[in-house]
């Protein structure tokens, strides 16, 4: 009798109370917080909802899809996950248990409208996005800065790939673009048995911080050098009129209610918004629209500041434009390393070149550089890549640096879609490349086989659900990946 009085308690314990009305509550080994649902519920929701520091913030209608925006209790510090806890942002994009499940990461806020990465629509399956650590409203309070790297990072995206695995337990591939490629990569170093491939869309690679000549060799020689006269001739020019602009930018400040004091000076804050403009361009333009650009000589002031603004944005550099990015220019800070270029163009006129991230990021945040930070992920992937796919623009600035691939890699590939900016996706490769990774992205969800050799996208596209969305929509405004 004592026997089975034991047995029964561990198994109450193991599976949850079970109350009169069926329902069961399913304790949190980390929080200690317990997750009510239905034990006879298949509905997918309540499934999601049963995982252990899960909650639902909305959920979303979407023609064949749930999409559901929740919380969830990730660790401050994964190293000792019982020092206190925050809620992480995350989406789920639900179509069928029984289809693949693709890990999309921006790098930075959660989208709570319902979209589609490009890899979700190739294999027709589920999404899973995640807010990254510390930007707002997935930040610990109060904010213990050093625990923001791209260990930690991953280690959150390791344990919800671990709570959702249970549900989706068909082929996972990881993806993102830009920040969020790099993040895909950074999560495939440390946890690489959790996917099943990696797609990384235009991922910068800033393996040595204090050598940046790639960029300066980008801008030398990418598109027409009739097209790269008249956006450094404007860019100059900018600064020659610096005086009436800056009276400008200095009613706009007064007006919005706009302040300086983390950058230091509305005159630093111009000056970074100006440097940022042909690299702007270049990142979300190209040559198709050179034309649009005002002629330096003959442009009014107004002309100049509001094609500067247009690329660069005023509001960038301002307190209130950084306050939402400090997460990023942190870790530009501290690991991910940023890029400088010389622009010999602005001789005698910039006064203080490309400034540091550390510019960027409230003094009172203390933070140190981690020289071998990416040093470690480049050498990781030359050496053990494994079914991951790199996608480049031909045109995007951030390119000039990329990751590469050595002997040790298998099944991987690096590819530059030709005249594309940082939008740059599978689509937009040449032919052959493109069937490539069409058919590898397939194979590796665990697709049927003729699937795979047709190298055609599984779902049809969708004007709402397939826009490219970036996480966040001021993204394009400052120098951020």
């Amino acid at each position: 009798m004592r026997k089975s009085l034991r047995w029964a308690l561990s198994l109450s314990v193991l599976i949850g109370t079970v109350a009169p009305t069926g329902v069961a509550t399913a304790a949190d080994t980390d929080t200690g917080s317990t997750a009510v649902v239905d034990s006879q519920s298949t509905d997918i929701k309540d499934r999601i909802l049963a995982i252990p520091g899960m909650s639902l913030i909305e959920e979303k209608p979407y023609a064949g899809y749930r999409f559901f925006v929740l919380n969830y209790k990730q660790p401050i510090d994964h190293r000792r996950p019982w020092a206190g806890t925050f809620d992480q942002r995350i989406s789920v994009l639900h179509k069928d248990t029984s289809r693949p499940t693709v890990f999309r990461t921006s790098g930075y806020s959660l989208s709570t409208t319902p979209s589609r990465a490009e890899p979700t629509r190739i294999i027709d399956g589920n999404q899973v996005s995640m807010e990254y650590r510390f930007f707002t409203p997935s930040r610990p309070q109060p904010a213990d800065w050093s625990k923001l790297d791209i260990w930690q990072a991953a280690s959150d995206q390791h344990r919800i790939f671990t709570a959702l695995k249970k549900i989706y337990g068909q082929k996972w591939l990881s993806t993102g673009a830009s920040k969020g490629g790099m993040t895909a990569t950074y999560f495939e170093r440390f946890y690489p048995r959790d996917m099943d491939g990696v797609v990384a869309y235009v991922a910068p690679n800033d393996v040595v911080n204090n050598e940046d000549s790639a960029y300066d060799r980008f801008f030398e020689t990418v598109g027409t050098k009739e097209c790269r006269d008249r956006l450094n001739n404007l860019q100059r020019e900018a600064l020659v009129r610096r005086a009436p602009l800056e009276a400008k930018y200095q009613a706009w400040a007064e007006s919005e209610g706009a302040t300086f004091n983390t950058v230091g000076t509305l005159d630093k804050a111009f000056e970074a918004v100006v440097l940022d403009f042909v690299w702007g361009f270049w990142q979300y333009y190209g040559e198709d629209v050179c034309d649009q650009i005002p002629v330096a000589k003959t442009a009014t002031d107004d002309e100049v500041y509001n094609t500067i603004d247009a690329y660069s944005g005023w509001a960038a550099y301002t307190d209130q434009g950084l306050e939402p990015y400090t997460p990023y220019y942190y870790q530009a800070a501290t690991e991910l390393g940023s890029p400088t270029i010389t622009q010999p163009h602005l001789k005698g006129l910039s006064r203080y070149g490309y400034q540091p991230a550390r510019n960027f990021v409230p003094r009172e945040i203390p933070m140190k550089f981690k020289q071998h930070a990416m040093r470690d992920v480049d050498t990781w992937v030359r050496k053990n890549a494994n079914k991951m796919l790199f996608v480049y623009g031909g045109n995007d600035p951030w390119g000039s640096e990329k990751f590469h691939l050595g002997k040790g890699a298998r099944d991987s590939y690096v590819y530059v879609a030709p005249g594309a900016n940082h939008g740059a996706n599978v689509a937009g490769l040449v032919e052959a490349e493109r069937n490539n990774a069409t058919a590898r992205i397939l194979a590796w969800a665990g697709v049927p086989a003729p699937a795979v050799q047709a190298a055609q996208p599984l779902a049809r596209f969708d004007a709402r659900l397939d826009r490219q969305v970036d996480e966040d929509a001021t993204k394009e405004h400052g120098l951020r990946p």
